[in-house]
């Protein structure tokens, strides 16, 4: 992926264009988190696995990159990227993306557990794709697996790996990174990694059918209160014009990531600037959730933003692609902490946080492990006393 260097220089002495001037500076910088004690405490020395923890919570290793994971006969892939957990019987599934080239072995990969959080099965379920970031997952239970490429697709997938992936072109094509799906509203949302990219929703013509339906891109709204509007993308084909310039006044945002929705709120990260958003799906309106450059009093904890999840306590989990190899906690009262560290991974990112169906398991993966290379990514889980 580009790093944050590029990204952060290419945006300066352009933000107000990126903005539009002074539209949403009222409400959507309003209120940006800032940093305070978090709801766990400190961060205790590194463990065994040189994972940073609050008191209470403890980690073990799921899988490595190359390597068969435990109690199955699959090999794991490389570079673990975006993830989601869904149940399964007294169970649950992990699944993981392959952020590769489709010959390096791109795609998607499961875990499945046992009611005791033993692991009793790991297995392929998509294969042939090129470098799958992010995603997220369906009401429907399926994994929608995104693709970071010019012109890339979006694969819906089966986290039992029974039925077939299916390519989902009404989506549009363009450099995906992740998807929240909306009930409420009948959307799914979509990330766009570039530096000037859009932030689209996706609305299917029957509401579990992905196969047709309309795509729109984020407009920017008239006043400082943060209202938007969309509108309808021509050609969701993306040739020869390419998505994000086909609708005049689409907002730009720099390196769209992590997306996640819950409550009305589908959140999103740009890690070209920084910051973490939040649609209000209900009053169709945007807001700053944490900007890096809005910190006062002292360093930013949150850098390199990237994937995001959110506990049912609230709290959104925020992973870093660099930075200092944190994940972050943003509460619903405005404040943000680091939740654990990993040490000795400088030259990786964490990636695919999600949390267990019962809320007390955290999946995630550093992405390229203590060698910095995608064949050295390596898996985790932490429990402990999340609050709920």
């Amino acid at each position: 992926m580009e790093r944050r260097t590029f990204l952060r220089t290419a945006v300066i002495g352009s933000s107000a264009a990126a903005f539009g001037g002074t539209l949403w500076r009222g409400a959507a910088l309003a209120d940006p988190a800032q940093p305070a004690a978090g709801p766990y405490g400190a961060l205790q020395a590194a463990n065994s696995n040189g994972i940073l923890l609050p008191s209470g919570f403890t980690s073990r290793i799921i899988a490595r990159s190359g390597q068969t994971v435990p109690g199955t006969s699959y090999t794991w892939h490389s570079a673990p990227d975006g993830g989601a957990t869904f149940t399964d019987g007294g169970g649950w599934i992990y699944v993981s993306n392959a952020e590769v080239s489709a010959s390096s072995g791109g795609g998607a990969s499961a875990v499945r557990f046992n009611s005791s959080g033993t692991v009793t099965s790991a297995y392929r379920i998509l294969s042939g794709t090129n470098t799958n970031c992010a995603g997220g997952r369906t009401p429907w239970n399926t994994w929608l697996s995104c693709e970071e490429v010019t012109r890339g697709f979006v694969y819906e997938t089966d986290p039992w790996g029974v039925n077939a992936a299916v390519q989902r072109p009404a989506m549009g094509r363009f450099k995906h990174e992740a998807a929240a799906a909306d009930p409420d509203h009948g959307y799914v949302y979509l990330t766009e990694d570039e530096t000037d990219g859009r932030f689209y929703r996706f609305r299917p013509t029957t509401w579990g059918n992905l196969s047709s339906g309309t795509l729109q891109v984020l407009v920017a709204g008239t006043g400082t209160s943060g209202p938007v509007t969309w509108t309808t993308v021509p050609d969701p084909d993306g040739s020869p014009t390419q998505t994000r310039y086909q609708v005049s006044g689409a907002k730009v945002f720099n390196g769209g990531e992590g997306c996640f929705y819950a409550a009305g709120t589908c959140w999103f990260t740009t890690k070209g600037d920084n910051r973490v958003w939040a649609y209000d799906a209900n009053a169709s309106s945007l807001s700053l959730v944490y900007d890096d450059s809005l910190v006062t009093g002292g360093a930013a904890p949150l850098t390199g933003v990237d994937n995001v999840t959110r506990a049912a306590s609230g709290d959104l989990y925020v992973a870093e692609d660099g930075g200092n190899m944190e994940i972050c906690l943003i509460t619903p009262d405005d404040t943000v902490a680091p939740f654990l560290r990993i040490s000795g991974q400088s030259g990786s990112e964490i990636t695919g946080p999600a949390f267990s169906p019962d809320g007390r398991r955290l999946y995630f993966s550093s992405q390229r492990g203590t060698s910095g290379s995608s064949s050295g990514g390596i898996t985790y889980e932490v429990t402990g006393p999340f609050r709920s």
